[in-house]
């Protein structure tokens, strides 16, 4: 799927989606960020998640499973 059918981008450092239109993470604060990833996951708690856990996810929100 090309960037124009993307409504998210994805933060190279820490995995977040944010916004196309995002300068900055609201997580990491990165400005690295990429339109090549796959899989959302969506982290409710992250202190009672596992999938977290096993992530290194620590806030709430979007995330990718994988960047490309």
């Amino acid at each position: 799927m090309s960037s124009r059918g993307k409504s998210f981008k994805a933060c190279r450092r820490c995995r977040s989606l944010v916004p196309k239109n995002a300068e900055t993470c609201p997580v990491c604060g990165s400005q690295d960020f990429t339109f090549e990833w796959n899989g959302i996951i969506i982290i409710v708690n992250p202190e009672k998640s596992l999938i977290a856990k096993i992530l290194e996810i620590n806030n709430p929100g979007k995330y990718v499973i994988k960047l490309e």
